[in-house]
């Protein structure tokens, strides 16, 4: 398998860490979301932003490990790629 296209690898980061978002909050306890993802010369850069109010504090630490949770994800799409 050739290497993700940056294409592919934002995408992959930014499904990542959404679906993290959803399995840890109902989707109606978020009031807002977002996910921004780059990957420029093979840096990743994941930002995540959870506004939940009625769970503010651990909306900081969803969103953190949902930033995590992405960077696996791009890890993977490349241990894949160099597997091929």
């Amino acid at each position: 398998m050739p290497e993700p296209t940056d294409e592919e690898v934002v995408e992959t980061a930014a499904e990542a860490a959404e679906g993290l978002i959803f399995a840890r909050f109902k989707q109606s306890r978020v009031k807002d979301f977002d996910v921004t993802v780059t990957f420029e010369d093979g840096v990743l850069d994941v930002d995540v932003y959870i506004n939940a109010p009625d769970d503010a504090e651990n909306a900081d630490a969803v969103a953190d490990e949902a930033a995590r949770t992405a960077q696996e994800a791009v890890d993977e799409l490349f241990a894949a790629a160099d597997e091929e």
